[in-house]
């Protein structure tokens, strides 16, 4: 099996060296940065599995680093902020992130949940010869699970793994509305809070890939106190 390859850009070298010393024991590769310019001219000339990106930095901030690398990358992308403010996490997400975690955390968290957004990365990419072609048809959108693409009005749209997931979650449900505890639990795998904003910010940013109007979308609608849903 390849080594994965891990990105990990943050100005403070104590931090940057303690990621690296538990991600090298899980035998990935580790390229560390402590700037943004410096990881994004590695990041457009290398193959990169996954990108660990500190909201403070010197030289750009890592809201407008994962906006960039989303440009043009669907690799995972995970923050790291010192703020616990949820508006940092959900502009975050908005911009691309896949998962955040706050400082200061435990490396052992860090770990596992590195190896969640790589193992949902990996099955986006591969294909699945012994399914059938799963699809889904609904008005001018049709979601293939096989090979995990979006096309809307003719247009492919370019999903990360966790809107693919999303998307196809709500889809696979047409007509029956999903509270956002089972659709979280569902696609992350992990346990919901009522604070937990991440469901929402997805949902958002997946609107937006769609190009649907904010008030009156016409796929993925909210049912406000309970969940979303598509009809």
């Amino acid at each position: 099996m390849d080594k994965k390859t891990i990105v990990v850009v943050d100005d403070e070298k104590e931090i940057a060296d303690l990621i690296e010393v538990y991600l090298v024991n899980e035998n990935y590769n580790i390229y560390k940065f402590y700037n943004g310019k410096t990881a994004l001219n590695f990041i457009n000339e290398n193959e990169v599995d996954l990108a660990l990106l500190d909201v403070m930095l010197p030289d750009m901030d890592g809201f407008t680093l994962c906006k960039t690398i989303r440009e043009r990358f669907l690799f995972p992308i995970m923050m790291v902020t010192a703020k616990v403010e949820d508006m940092d996490k959900i502009t975050g997400l908005t911009l691309g992130a896949d998962d955040y975690i706050t400082k200061p955390f435990n490396p052992l968290e860090l770990v596992a949940r590195i190896k969640t957004q790589l193992r949902r990365y990996t099955r986006y990419n591969q294909s699945d010869k012994e399914k059938d072609n799963l699809e889904i048809g609904i008005r001018a959108l049709q979601i293939c699970k096989t090979n995990r693409k979006c096309h809307l009005n003719g247009k492919e749209i370019a999903l990360t793994p966790i809107e693919f997931d999303i998307l196809w979650y709500l889809a696979e449900r047409q007509g029956k509305v999903i509270p956002t505890e089972e659709l979280f639990e569902q696609v992350w795998k992990e346990k919901y809070f009522d604070s937990n904003n991440t469901v929402m910010a997805h949902i958002a940013r997946l609107r937006d890939k769609m190009e649907e109007p904010t008030r009156k979308p016409k796929y993925v609608k909210t049912v406000w106190g309970v969940g979303y849903t598509i009809e």
